[in-house]
């Protein structure tokens, strides 16, 4: 297994555990320049790209490239080795939506020039990418719109709510909630999802399938509940709702369901404490005193 990465969000530390595996290489490579790979491949899953509104808003170029040369470049490495192709979008496709729960029929509610389009949109080409190959080579390709995901690895300034809220309990600051935090998200836990990506790239589903949990909850709520669950003696306040923010998510994951035979397994709370106890030892090394 080859893995690339440019690290312009990513850190080789999140692969650190694998460091003593001979079955798996670690490249830094930008997949928007030219690369090679020798000998046979097998499937390319292709998940470059900022993820977090901090990340994709701090680098848009960079966003909207990996979202169109590289996903060129991946799918291209596919077609050239015979391989399968899965590429990761994302809920944000549905951009603020005006159905709800989310169904992979539905087109979207996208604000195509705001802020947040670098990243709806370059996750909307690459699908739209991904479907010419499919049409044009024959490509066994496969697209996961992937909603909220949190667990441990996640970076404590990346910016997105779990993060965001654990980060800030863990130091007894306040958590900030955008808006009133009446709007929603629906939170999967990574092992879950891992088992959706795995479970559909060996799958001959060719459009895009939700994967996510179905389980809404409100920010407000999720701020409290993370508060009583880390025993912080934080407060809520609140700030202006950044532009585009989607009020409502939550996937409709009946075709995972039919075609996959997969749904989300660990709980919020079983969840939650595994990530929470990785935070923990984040916050310990950033806490601990500097021995220069």
């Amino acid at each position: 297994m080859l893995g690339l990465d440019n690290y312009l969000t990513g850190s080789p530390r999140n692969v650190a555990h694998l460091a003593g595996e001979s079955r798996f290489q670690l490249r830094e490579q930008d997949i928007t320049q030219p690369f090679s790979i020798e000998g046979t491949v097998d499937s390319v899953v292709n998940m470059a790209s900022p993820a977090s509104p901090k990340d994709y808003l701090e680098h848009p170029i960079e966003t909207l490239d990996v979202g169109s040369a590289g996903t060129r470049r991946m799918l291209e490495l596919a077609v050239a080795k015979g391989a399968r192709f899965l590429l990761t979008s994302t809920s944000e496709c549905y951009g603020d939506p005006l159905v709800h729960p989310q169904t992979e029929s539905y087109w979207g509610n996208v604000n195509p020039v705001g802020p947040r389009s670098c990243y709806d949109e370059s996750k909307r080409f690459a699908e739209a990418l991904t479907m010419a190959y499919y049409r044009t080579h024959g490509l066994r390709s496969n697209i996961a719109r992937i909603f909220n995901t949190y667990g441990p690895r996640m970076k404590l300034d990346d910016g997105r709510v779990v993060p965001a809220f654990l980060d800030q309990a863990l130091r007894g600051v306040p958590l900030t909630v955008f808006g009133d935090g009446s709007q929603t998200r629906s939170f999967c836990y990574v092992s879950d999802l891992v088992d959706g990506l795995y479970r559909l790239m060996l799958s001959e589903e060719r459009y895009p399938v939700n994967l996510g949990n179905p389980c809404e909850m409100t920010i407000l709520e999720f701020a409290r509940h993370i508060i009583r669950m880390t025993g912080a003696p934080s407060e809520v306040v609140y700030e202006s709702l950044p532009q585009d923010d989607p009020q409502q998510r939550q996937p409709d994951i009946a075709k995972a369901r039919a075609v996959l035979g997969w749904e989300p397994k660990v709980d919020l709370d079983e969840g939650l404490a595994l990530t929470v106890e990785y935070f923990r030892g984040l916050r310990a090394k950033c806490d601990a005193p500097s021995l220069h």
